[in-house]
């Protein structure tokens, strides 16, 4: 039975996309479902902005009637004039392990990539780096952190044998946090002094100013994230519509803002890991009407006991100040105080040295690693 791979071009193509890895990972205890209703919207060109700056096109595999694989084939001007002008990217990849299935939704993303001038595939991404990015390669045992792609162990063999070598990895560390929230002595001393430092103020978001705070934030990540390995500006529809969907994870601590005599320099986001509560509502918040699984995941928030330091960006010409050192401090303060135990320090690009020593200075365990693919596109 050979495979035949055809666009997404009905609700019911829509519905099968979205809904095979749910049967995919149905046997994987560590696996958390995303919420439908989220990924319905993220896919909606009518309320996800993503799709007014990008062109978008999702593929089903199928063997007979059956779905075994989809993928994503994405064109980003923003990407492209960031990163070069022929370098098309693919997400939202997922497959049984069958290399032929692969193979074709790998050629047919090419295929549609070529047909727009690009001569390079990249990913796999949700839509940008965002969003969940890269294939797992390891820690197979460690549990499924929010916004982190979690994936079957023969991925990494499928997209090699279809003559795709690696990009970059990127790296996770744990981090317990200790009794009484401090860093190791080292570390805290340094960054003591930093946050000693006349004219510099680190603060938590403040509650009364968030969209304020919110949009520093995204200004200064625009700003620092200009050179960063695959990252595209965000504006601020996209923006918004990213926190529109963190927002319920935002405490107050979480968020810390470094300023320079009243000037923002600085920023660190943390999240707490929804991926604990997520896992009691199996990707849905209501089964025929009835709210289980909204029911299951209130309960379950109660256990969070992990938070992801998601973004941190400092600007230029500040950066030998130490004032990550600085927001990691207060962000794990912030933490304990909380109630939180662990930190997941994810995720980290495997050459980013600097980024990758505060993560062991504070006594962090490299757990997984995630991997970026690329290959040549087939010839228009």
């Amino acid at each position: 039975m050979s495979v035949t791979v055809t666009p997404v071009g009905t609700d019911t193509d829509l519905t099968a996309f979205i809904r095979l890895p749910y049967d995919l990972y149905r046997d994987d205890p560590l696996w958390v479902a995303p919420l439908e209703r989220e990924r319905r919207s993220f896919l909606d060109p009518a309320r996800n902005p993503y799709h007014r700056v990008a062109t978008v096109r999702l593929f089903l595999a199928r063997r007979r009637d059956t779905v075994v694989g989809r993928i994503a084939a994405i064109v980003d001007p923003r990407y492209n004039e960031r990163h070069g002008p022929d370098r098309g990217l693919i997400g939202l990849f997922e497959c049984v392990d069958d290399p032929e299935a692969a193979a074709a939704l790998f050629d047919t993303a090419d295929d549609w990539l070529a047909a727009q001038g690009m001569k390079r595939t990249f990913g796999p991404l949700g839509f940008t780096t965002n969003d969940e990015c890269g294939v797992q390669i390891s820690g197979f045992d460690q549990p499924h952190i929010v916004m982190i792609p979690r994936n079957r162990p023969y991925y990494p063999q499928l997209f090699s044998v279809c003559g795709f070598e690696k990009a970059k990895d990127l790296v996770s560390y744990a981090i317990p946090i200790p009794d009484g929230g401090e860093p190791p002595a080292e570390y805290r001393e340094a960054a003591d002094r930093v946050l000693a430092t006349p004219g510099l103020t680190v603060r938590p978001m403040d509650p009364q100013r968030t969209e304020t705070d919110m949009e520093t934030v995204r200004k200064l990540y625009n700003e620092t994230f200009t050179h960063s390995y695959g990252s595209v500006p965000v504006d601020e529809a996209q923006f918004g519509y990213m926190m529109k969907k963190l927002r319920p994870l935002l405490r107050p601590g979480f968020l810390q803002i470094a300023e320079m005599h009243g000037e923002p320099v600085a920023f660190l986001l943390c999240l707490p890991d929804a991926h604990q509560a997520l896992h009691a509502a199996r990707g849905r918040l209501t089964t025929l009407g009835l709210p289980v699984g909204l029911i299951r995941a209130a309960r379950a928030v109660r256990r969070i006991d992990r938070v992801r330091f998601a973004a941190m960006g400092v600007a230029r010409e500040h950066r030998s100040r130490g004032l990550a050192a600085a927001l990691v401090t207060q962000a794990q303060r912030a933490a304990f105080r909380l109630g939180y135990t662990e930190i997941s320090y994810s995720w980290v690009l495997e050459d980013n040295h600097a980024s990758r020593r505060h993560g062991e200075a504070l006594g962090g365990v490299h757990t997984q690693t995630h991997r970026l693919y690329e290959r040549a596109t087939a010839a228009p």
